[in-house]
């Protein structure tokens, strides 16, 4: 049985992950790819999207990134080329942000995953060819 509860369609999800420094995840943000936007009327907040994806990035006080558990999956296209590219920029930059190489999964998936300066964790993948 389907538990219908109205006939609202769902668009898009976007995680909203706090930050330490927002204009540091912005730079951070912007290196990997994701255009970035301050919001306007809070200088606490931007958006940073790339393709169909977008992640809010919250300046949050207090936010330890040791401790932080926030984290997104996204589905691309060549999970291989996306590692290659982000390793790069954390490579040439100060962030210092490790980015996982793909490896295949049990459940069909060529995964890797990056973490911002914040622990955030993005963990990205694409279908294994059957």
């Amino acid at each position: 049985m389907v538990n219908q509860l109205s006939t609202v369609r769902f668009e898009q999800i976007a995680p909203v992950f706090p930050v330490v420094e927002l204009e540091r995840s912005i730079a951070h943000y912007s290196a990997l790819g994701f255009d970035v936007v301050r919001y306007q009327g809070d200088e606490d907040y931007a958006y940073a999207k790339i393709g169909n994806i977008r992640v809010h990035l919250w300046q949050a006080p207090g936010i330890d990134p040791e401790t932080n558990f926030s984290s997104a999956f996204v589905e691309v296209d060549d999970a291989d080329a996306l590692a290659a590219d982000w390793k790069k920029v954390s490579e040439a930059s100060d962030f210092n942000c490790p980015t996982s190489l793909p490896v295949d999964t049990e459940y069909g998936l060529r995964e890797g995953a990056h973490v911002d300066p914040d622990g955030n964790l993005l963990r990205f993948a694409h279908k294994i060819a059957a």
